[in-house]
C-alpha cells in the first residue's frame, strides 16, 4: 500500500529547509514567469528545425503541438499538487515524489530524474554558451586570432564559478528576468532572421539521406531534442516556493498565472523558429539554426551573445536546486559546517564537473535528444500524471484518467526512444570526432 499522507518527519523537514537557508517568500507571479521562462526556452528553441528535418512537416509540427499541450497539462498539475495537503507546501519535486510513493520509495523515483535534468540542462548550457561565444567573436572580431572551441566553453564555464556563488533564487531574480527577456529576443531573431532570408536554393523537404537503421535512432533523438525544449517542470516547484501563500490566495494562482505567460512566450518562441526555419533551409538546415545566418552580420552576432546570456541565467536556475542538495547532503552526511567554505567548495565543484562533460563532449544536438528522452520527458511528460493518479484518485475511465494515462503512455515512448536514439548518435559522433579541439 503506497502512503499518500506526509509523515510529520516529512512535514518538518519541508518547512525546515525555508529555516535553515533564510529564504522568505516574497515573490510576484510574474516572478515565475520570466523564472519558467528562463528554465523552459533554453538553447533548445535553435534546434527546433533540426528536428523538423528528420520527422518532417506533418509529425514534427504535431509531436511539438502534443508536447506543448501535455507539458501545460503537466504544468498544471505540478502547481496543484504544490499544496494538495492543507497546511503543508510540497516546496521541491522530492518532497512531492515522498508525499506520492512514501518515504523510502518516493526519492528513489524522483531525485535521480530531477538531478538528471538539472544536470543535463547546465551541461548542455556549457556547451551552448561555448559554442555561440566563440560565433559572437568570430563575427565581431574577423581579424582576430581564432581560440579552440574548448577554450569558449573554458572562459564560458569560468563565468559560474562567481555567479554560483550567489545565495538563493531570488537573488538571481535579475539574471533570470535578463535571460528571458535574452531568451525571447534570439528566438525572434532567428525566425525573422530566417524569414527574410528566404529559402535557400534547391531547398529539400524529403527526409535525410542515410541507412535505414541510422535514419531511425535520428528520428528518436529528434523527438528527445522536442522533449528538451520543455523543461521547467524540474524546478517548478522550487519557483513556486518563492511565492507567499494564504488560505484567502494560495500561491498556486498566482504561479498558474505566471506558467500561463511563460507558455504564451514559449509558444510565441517555439512555433515560428520550429516552422520558418524548417521551411528556409529544409533538410540542410544545422542543428543550431543560427550557425544557418550569416546576414546581417551585426544581427546574428548579436543573437549569438543573446543566447550567451541567456543560458548564463539558465545556468543558475537549474543550478540553484543543486547546489542546496549538495550543501544540505555535505553538512548531514559529511558534518561539514555551514559557511562560505561550505559554498565555495560544493558549487565550484559542481561547476568544474560541468564544465569537463562539457568539453569533452560538446555535442550539442545529441546531448540534446539523450537528455531529453533520459530526464525530461519522465519530469515533464508524464511523472506529474502518475502523482496526480496517485495523490487525486480520479475515477476510472474518466477524463481526468484517460488524459493522464495517455500521457504517461506516450511520455514512456519518447523516453525510450530519444534516450536511445541519442546515446548510439552521442557513440557514433565520438568515434569521428577529435576531442578537445
Amino acid at each position: 500500500m503506497v502512503s499518500t499522507s506526509p509523515t510529520k518527519q516529512e512535514v518538518a523537514n519541508s518547512d525546515g529547509k525555508w529555516i535553515e537557508e533564510d529564504t522568505s517568500r516574497r515573490a510576484k507571479w510574474w516572478y515565475s514567469t520570466f523564472h519558467t521562462v528562463t528554465a523552459m526556452i533554453g538553447a533548445g528553441v535553435l534546434s527546433l528545425p533540426y528536428a523538423m528535418a528528420y520527422l518532417g512537416w506533418g509529425p514534427g509540427t504535431l509531436v511539438l503541438a502534443i508536447s506543448w499541450c501535455m507539458t501545460l497539462n503537466t504544468m498544471w498539475q505540478m502547481i496543484q499538487l504544490h499544496e494538495c495537503v492543507p497546511g503543508t507546501r510540497f516546496d521541491r519535486y522530492i518532497d512531492l515524489g515522498r508525499h506520492a510513493f512514501g518515504p523510502k520509495l518516493g526519492p528513489w523515483i524522483v531525485l535521480p530524474q530531477q538531478l538528471i535534468v538539472q544536470v543535463g540542462c547546465d551541461i548542455v548550457y556549457m556547451v551552448t554558451g561555448g559554442k555561440c561565444l566563440k560565433k559572437f567573436m568570430e563575427m565581431a572580431c574577423t581579424n582576430c586570432t581564432q581560440l579552440k572551441q574548448s577554450y569558449w566553453i573554458l572562459i564560458f564555464g569560468g563565468i559560474h564559478f562567481f555567479l554560483s556563488q550567489l545565495p538563493n533564487f531570488n537573488s538571481v531574480a535579475g539574471v533570470s528576468l535578463a535571460a528571458a527577456v535574452m531568451s525571447l529576443s534570439y528566438s525572434t531573431i532567428a525566425w525573422v532572421g530566417c524569414l527574410a532570408r528566404g529559402q535557400i536554393d534547391n531547398v529539400s523537404y524529403a527526409y535525410k539521406k542515410t541507412s535505414s537503421a541510422d535514419y531511425m535512432f535520428r528520428v528518436f533523438n529528434a523527438l528527445g531534442q522536442i522533449s528538451f525544449a520543455f523543461a521547467g517542470h524540474a524546478v517548478a516547484l522550487e519557483i513556486q516556493a518563492t511565492i507567499p501563500s494564504t488560505p484567502e490566495r494560495p500561491s498556486k494562482e498566482p504561479m498558474w498565472k505566471g506558467a500561463l505567460g511563460a507558455y504564451f512566450i514559449n509558444a510565441i518562441c517555439y512555433f515560428p523558429v520550429a516552422l520558418i526555419g524548417y521551411w528556409a533551409f529544409g533538410q540542410d538546415v544545422d542543428d543550431n539554426v543560427l550557425m544557418n545566418l550569416k546576414k546581417p552580420a551585426w544581427l546574428i552576432a548579436s543573437a549569438n551573445l543573446m543566447v550567451v546570456i541567456h543560458v548564463i541565467g539558465s545556468y543558475q536556475v537549474y543550478a540553484m536546486p543543486v547546489f542546496a542538495l549538495l550543501e544540505r547532503m555535505m553538512v548531514k552526511k559529511m558534518n561539514f559546517p555551514p559557511g562560505i567554505a561550505l559554498r565555495l567548495i560544493a558549487r565550484s565543484s559542481y561547476v568544474a564537473f560541468t564544465l569537463f562533460v562539457g568539453v569533452t563532449f560538446p555535442f550539442f544536438g545529441d546531448l540534446l535528444g539523450f537528455f531529453g528522452g533520459f530526464g525530461f520527458a519522465p519530469t515533464s511528460y508524464f511523472l506529474p500524471s502518475i502523482m496526480w493518479l496517485v495523490i487525486k484518485k480520479p475515477k476510472r475511465f474518466s477524463a481526468k484518467w484517460i488524459i493522464n494515462w495517455s500521457c504517461i503512455f506516450v511520455g514512456v515512448f519518447i523516453m525510450l526512444a530519444s534516450t536511445i536514439g541519442g546515446f548510439r548518435n552521442i557513440i557514433a559522433d565520438a568515434s569521428t570526432y577529435s576531442f578537445y579541439t
